[in-house]
């Protein structure tokens, strides 16, 4: 089992970052494998990865995950049926001026790798960074 935590600056508003990752279709410009992410009914999203694992063929994925919306807090939860009780936790907090902003990613997964999953929270969090700050 593992639980790890993350956090960035990024240079935006608080309010415009929020806007930014409540629209589940820019989970692409920012998850590093996520090649689409469609809504569905209520909180269910529908995503498509490209992935390469070491023990199988490269290829393209489909799966459906959940992600709730808290505008109270300006937070997004998430997660994805499965095995490895995988779902987590995205928080935005103001930085040091108004127009600055702290994000923070929680992941809770039963399919511990540690350095490989600290890596790959670091990719994503740089890749909202980028996304945000130069979309």
């Amino acid at each position: 089992m593992g639980d790890y935590r993350k956090s960035i600056a990024v240079d935006v508003p608080p309010a415009r970052l929020f806007t930014y990752l409540a629209d589940v279709r820019n989970l692409p410009n920012y998850m590093p494998r996520l090649t689409s992410a469609k809504p569905l009914e209520g909180d269910k999203v529908e995503v498509t990865a490209h992935i390469n694992p070491a023990d199988g063929p490269e290829q393209d994925v489909e799966g459906e995950a959940w992600v709730h919306v808290i505008e109270d807090g300006k937070s997004l939860e998430w997660g994805a049926p499965g095995p490895h009780d995988y779902h987590g936790r995205l928080h935005i907090e103001p930085g040091g001026t108004e127009n600055a902003a702290t994000l923070a990613v929680e992941l809770h997964t039963e399919h511990a790798e540690g350095e490989q999953i600290d890596q790959a929270l670091q990719e994503t969090l740089t890749g909202i960074k980028r996304a945000a700050e130069h979309g």
